[in-house]
């Protein structure tokens, strides 16, 4: 023992007999105690050599007892053991792997199961309780923070020492016996903790102690099972004595049919002659007969695996061990938590689940919480159910919200246990409990349907209304059944899953019985239609038209127009429920009648175009009220001969099929809706194979399941094979073999259930095997509802079924059509040559599979749909280690984000490293990534600023030396992140380059000019004569200022925006060398600041066609076409950009000057000159710019309404009046383009610093 640590010890004092003596300094050393363990390393040695010492039991706990008086001292103490008796999981993280660590973990768990046995004393938690009994007499005016400090540490101790594992070595004890963690119950029940304990749980001035109160009470009870509990000291009932003697007669019967088997078996003469054998028709290892030298009695059990190593079976494959089976404790024990859990039920149970769940909904307790909530719903209300049932003591449990939390815990716990792997364990225990309460739920809401009482057993049917209609709650079992893992969950939970199962759907049975109908809600999955060229709607001929609008007609006026009323009432145009929009649904109507009329349904088109008239009267899109019947013939037939526009076909899948897994890219909605719900049909849904293995894995223990359990398994298979009549599902040869196990069974007598309906497979398998001649082949199989039907009914002839083969002429054009395509940059290769392929049927499937068969490609994987965004998801250590370090160094920088971007090795989204940085704790908000900007600089520009700078200061983003090179390749600039969440953007990021040459060589001159005279015969003449004009205005302000910065393309007209979305114009742009929008920070493509006055003016010269050479500087004014109309087109389009300009700084201008005044307004004793100075000088530039607005208007996307122009001509002439246009629009309308609210806030800030 550490020298230091022994001398401390040495200064606590000494146990003389029962007494203890303390030495004067034995406060500090107390608390020296405290500071070293504070400090102690990873392997607690500290605390290994306390506990060599036997420091609390000779030490701490007498000093407790007999110092209880002085309150620093004993406050010092109850903190020291807290420490030492915290739970050796919480000291070490987990359950250590390493044997040097488990080894240290061991001597720690030993050393608190010593503590805990001296804490079983009566005097020790009289002492505590006491204690704790004083401190909860004083009001909280009173209460002190030391007085629930001590309070919270008093609980800690008690739950620390409830917590600790009892020692299956030391403790060897049977049921009825009392064990350590028995007399720690008994001396909290004779001290009056227990009391103190339902105090704090049912007091509404001590709520903050729920959790600790419910995880003491369910450590307290961690050995109880609830039917123990309830039996306690009350005498067996009939029933009880009943079902013990048939399980004492089947053990008798079956030991009987043992010894009597072994009688048989046992030759009539001596076997001192033992002789061998020549066993005909086994082979040997040889080609000879295996000789067999042991007596006939045991042949039967003969395998040649006799004598061979049994095979290991790997970790990973090893079944799920069960835990620990719970023991009865001592007589009195449980007659005492007996009666804890009558008045717990009575006074604390609804208020305590309530606070818990209440902490647990808004996340405030520590995690895995959840557990002692779950235990405490399953174990106290199957004791209710147990012990003379009352709803009213279990109300807070029993409700939707209640099934709905477990069921979201249930779904969560299951995802851990894919992606957690180290700690599967833990998360299919905490699943476990999880089911328990699930089961435990329906078990009392069955035992409500019993009750007496009307009012109880209605609110079970609306329980049972809920959980039924919806399909989460339906379908739970379904999921946990087929998702069931043996390696991961252990057989306790599949038996409970599978009588919770079994529960289920007795219940749903019996509640469906007694409806005609059951609604029930439906989920379905709209996927989009896979790409490809549609097929055309058949167009059926004039003539067959002509007669088919005569038929209808003479049937129409053979009825004289009369409807029946079945046929009125059955025709609903309208779905109130639907999520369709009332507008779509009423364009679906006039579809229907146009179907109907079609199909030659003559009167139920007329009950149709009635019924839809009645719900949209408004427009007279029907028909008006008064309408005639041959009013209504002529509209029938406008609408039969009318074009309607179709809605494109869908592929509507339900979301009850096998677990398909569906593309992201192909989903497209959830849309929910109800149905008629069909008991047979949902059971079909148990007709799959990973279904039916767990329950024929639980029958293989079916001499050590319950009699429940096997009535359950078999009520399964029952359903499935004679109800459904799917018998060949169980045509498996290892459950053939398990079922001649029960049938050989000497105990046979005792499982008739189990023998029955083995009989009736194997009779059922025979009689289709005597007309099946491969059936017997099939046994090696499991079998899907597809395999069943061909074995029952007849297997699929060759050739039935196939798909259209490829004609000689087929495959020549698919094999000319791909060539062709073969060296084009097209994205997707097969969806091109499929649109044009003659043949409009073809699937993508198909054409790969043609393809690999024509040896065009090697491979299908080389044709697979190119996925958009990135792939990388996870970040290993050393790549946040890296980010951090790149943090570190940047993070004083103007662009933190961009500088980061550039030297990651694993390149990722810009929004990926920006959610990365903020789950890191690196940065608390994404406003500190964006780029810093000078303020000092910006002053200076905005001093003595012209009315064209401070519009183009407005509107471009911030500074960038980034450049695009896409010249040769293209990206898709809205490629959407495929990654999990779908939602955020990947931007793609451009090749960053300095110093780049963007002189035109000669080939890309070519290729402008091209790309030019392509536009023009687009009609694209005046976008492009918009874009020289921007690269001349450009070049003319960096030759003047001197400065460069980027330039936005703000198209102000509407030519100039549908061009931004042409995909030759955009390519022109990368040709001249125009960067896109790099980030979500901007909006629009950008002139590079690197780019010099002489390169854009070349640029701008090589845009005018017909121009080989950069022009000269006089043709940047104006440049010339060869035909009129162009040029006039240009003058228009210069005109309106000036209007537009123009009217776009006179709202700028008063937008500022708003900003201004109020800010003047809000302060105190403000300077009157401080208003007046910037108020007259905008207002001259206001008169100036309102003087350059034409009268001409054109309608542009980026501008307000005619109404909002009009207003504005109006008052263009007046002058503004600042104080009294507080509430004009100009201060909530946009500017000329969508420029960021941090360029906002960054203009507002700087004009406050100017002023």
């Amino acid at each position: 023992m550490n020298c230091e640590l022994l001398a401390t010890c040495s200064a606590l004092g000494y146990l003389e007999g029962d007494s203890y003596h303390k030495e004067t300094d034995c406060l500090e050393s107390v608390k020296d105690l405290i500071r070293y363990l504070r400090h102690e390393d990873d392997t607690r040695d500290v605390r290994q050599q306390l506990g060599d010492s036997q420091i609390v039991q000779n030490d701490l706990l007498p000093i407790i007892v007999q110092y209880r008086q002085d309150k620093a001292l004993f406050d010092a103490c109850i903190r020291l053991m807290v420490n030492l008796t915290q739970p050796a999981v919480l000291c070490f993280g987990k359950i250590p792997d390493d044997p040097v660590f488990r080894h240290h973990f061991m001597q720690v768990t030993s050393h608190l199961q010593a503590y805990k046995e001296a804490f079983a004393s009566e005097k020790v938690f009289g002492i505590l309780s006491e204690t704790l009994y004083n401190l909860l007499q004083l009001d909280w005016e009173q209460r002190q923070e030391e007085d629930n400090l001590l309070i919270e540490r008093i609980l800690l101790l008690v739950r620390n020492m409830l917590h600790v594992p009892a020692n299956p070595c030391e403790e060897k004890k049977v049921d009825d016996d009392a064990s350590i963690h028995d007399r720690m119950l008994w001396a909290i029940h004779m001290s009056g903790f227990d009391d103190l304990v339902k105090f704090l749980a049912s007091a509404q001035s001590e709520q903050q102690w729920s959790m600790h109160v419910l995880e003491i009470i369910s450590l307290m009870f961690r050995d109880q099972t609830p039917e123990a509990l309830v039996s306690a000291g009350h005498a067996r009932s009939t029933e009880e004595k009943q079902r013990d003697s048939q399980e004492l007669e089947a053990l008798r019967q079956k030991e009987h049919a043992e010894k009597r088997s072994r009688t048989l078996q046992r030759g009539t003469r001596h076997s001192h002659f033992g002789g061998s054998f020549v066993v005909q028709g086994l082979r040997a290892i040889g080609e000879k007969d295996v000789i067999y030298h042991r007596n006939l009695n045991n042949f039967k059990n003969y395998t040649h695996d006799q004598g061979k190593a049994v095979r290991r079976v790997p970790k990973r494959n090893r079944q799920a061990q069960d835990l620990k089976e719970k023991r009865r404790s001592a007589l009195n024990v449980r007659l005492f938590l007996r009666e804890f859990c009558v008045d717990f039920l009575e006074n604390c149970y609804n208020r305590l689940m309530y606070l818990v769940k209440e902490s647990l909904i808004r996340e405030q307790t520590q995690q895995h919480d959840e557990t002692y909530y779950l235990w405490a719903l399953s174990f106290f209300m199957a004791f209710n159910r147990g012990n003379g049932f009352r709803a009213d003591l279990v109300s807070e449990t029993m409700s939707i919200r209640t099934f709905y939390f477990i069921e979201r815990n249930v779904t969560n716990y299951y995802e851990m246990l894919l992606t957690d792997r180290k700690e599967a364990t833990s998360w299919s225990r905490r699943m476990h409990l999880a089911l328990k309460a699930y089961q435990e739920l329906l078990l009392t809401v069955n035992e409500m349907d019993r009750s007496p009482d009307e009012s109880i057993r209605q609110s079970s049917n609306v329980i049972k209304s809920n959980i039924f209609y919806l399909m989460e709650y339906r379908e739970i079992f379904l999921t946990l059944l087929r998702k069931y893992d043996e390696t991961k969950q252990p057989q306790s939970y599949l038996r409970d899953l599978v009588e919770s199962t079994h529960l289920f759907l007795r219940m749903l049975e019996r509640f469906c019985k007694g409806r005609k109908n059951l609604i029930v809600q439906k989920k379905k999955v709209r996927r989009k239609k896979s790409q490809g060229k549609e097929k055309p709607a058949q167009e059926s001929s004039p003539e067959i038209l002509a007669e088919t609008w005569k038929i209808v007609e003479e049937e129409l006026r053979a009825t004289g127009f009369q409807l029946s009323a079945s046929l009125t009432e059955s025709i609903v145009p309208f779905d109130a429920a639907s999520e369709t929009p009332p507008e779509e649904q009423r364009t679906e109507a006039m579809i229907r009648v146009q179907d109907a009329l079609l199909a030659r349904l003559g009167p139920e088109a007329l009950a149709l175009l009635r019924a839809a008239r009645e719900v949209w009267p408004d427009g007279d899109v029907f028909g008006s009220s008064d309408v005639e019947p041959e009013e209504e013939l002529d509209l029938l037939k406008q609408i039969f001969h009318a074009s309607l526009p179709r809605p494109s076909p869908e592929t509507v899948a339900e979301d009850d099929d096998d677990g398909a897994e569906l593309d992201e890219e192909e989903l497209e909605s959830v849309q929910l809706s109800e149905k008629e719900f069909n008991f047979l049909d949902f059971i079909k849904r148990f007709a799959n194979p990973s279904i039916v293995r767990p329950y024929l894995l639980l029958l293989k223990s079916y001499t050590k399941n319950t009699p429940h359990t096997n009535h359950c398994i078999v009520r399964m298979l029952h359903r499935l094979a004679v109800d459904l009549k799917m018998d060949a599902l169980l045509y498996q040869l290892s459950v053939f073999h398990l079922f001649n196990k029960i049938l050989n069974d000497p105990a046979a007598a005792a499982y008739k259930e189990l023998m029955t309906f083995a009989k009736y497979v194997l009779s059922r398998f025979f009689a289709v095997a005597a007309q099946n001649n491969k059936a017997y082949v099939e046994l090696l199989f499991w079998k899907n509802v597809g395999a069943v039907r061909e074995m029952t009914e007849g297997y699929t002839k060759d050739g039935e079924g196939k798909k259209p083969s490829w004609t000689e002429e087929e495959e020549e054009e698919l094999r000319r059509l791909y060539m062709e395509h073969l060296d084009s940059e097209v994205p997707d290769i097969v969806e091109t040559v499929i649109q044009l392929l003659s043949n409009s049927s073809r699937t993508r499937r198909q054409v790969v599979t043609q393809l690999v068969h024509m040896g065009l490609v090697d491979n299908a994987k080389e044709l697979k749909k190119p996925k958009k965004g990135t792939q990388i998801v996870l970040w290993t250590e050393e790549q946040e280690l890296e980010l951090e370090m790149l943090f570190e160094e940047y993070k004083d920088s103007d662009d933190v984000l961009g500088n980061i971007m550039k030297k990651l090795t694993a390149k990722r989204s810009r929004a990926r490293v920006v959610d990365k940085l903020l789950s890191m704790g690196l940065v608390s908000e994404r406003r500190e990534l964006y780029k810093k900007r000078s303020r000092g600089a910006h002053k200076q520009r905005q001093q003595g600023m012209t009315e064209e700078e401070f519009l183009a200061e407005l509107t471009q983003g911030p500074p960038d030396d980034s450049v695009d090179q896409g010249d040769e390749d293209e990206r898709d600039e809205e490629s959407e992140d495929s990654e999990e969440d779908g939602n955020e953007r990947e931007i793609p990021q451009p090749v960053r380059k300095s110093g780049q040459n963007f002189n035109l060589t000669a080939e890309r001159r070519a290729d402008i000019s091209s790309l030019v005279n392509a536009l023009q015969q687009e009609g694209l003449s005046g976008p492009l004569l918009w874009l020289q004009k921007c690269l001349n205005q450009t070049a003319n302000h960096r030759d003047e200022d001197g400065l460069s910065q980027p330039v936005p393309l703000v198209p102000f007209a509407e030519a100039n925006e549908d061009a931004m979305d042409n995909k030759n114009f955009l390519k022109l742009l990368r040709k001249l060398g125009m960067r896109p929008p790099e980030n979500e920070q901007e909006t629009f493509w950008r002139i590079p600041e690197n780019i010099s006055s002489s390169q854009l003016q070349s640029a701008a010269a090589a845009l005018t066609p017909g121009e080989d050479g950069p022009e000269s500087h006089e043709g940047q004014q104006g440049p010339s076409d060869s035909t009129e109309e162009p040029r006039e087109q240009a003058e228009e389009e210069e005109e309106h950009d000036e209007e537009v300009l123009s009217e776009q700084r006179a709202q700028a201008l008063r937008a500022l000057l708003l900003a201004r005044n109020r800010k003047c307004h809000t302060a105190v004793d403000a300077d009157p000159m401080s208003d007046a100075t910037p108020g007259d000088k905008t207002n001259g530039v206001i008169e100036r710019s309102q003087e350059k607005i034409s009268t001409k208007r054109s309608r542009s996307r980026v501008l307000d309404d005619d109404n909002d122009e009009e207003e504005k001509e109006n008052d263009s002439t007046i002058a503004m009046d600042v104080d009294t246009s507080k509430d004009a629009d100009s201060d909530r309308e946009d500017f000329s383009a969508p420029v960021k609210r941090r360029r906002k806030m960054v203009l507002i800030d700087d004009e406050e610093d100017e002023d």
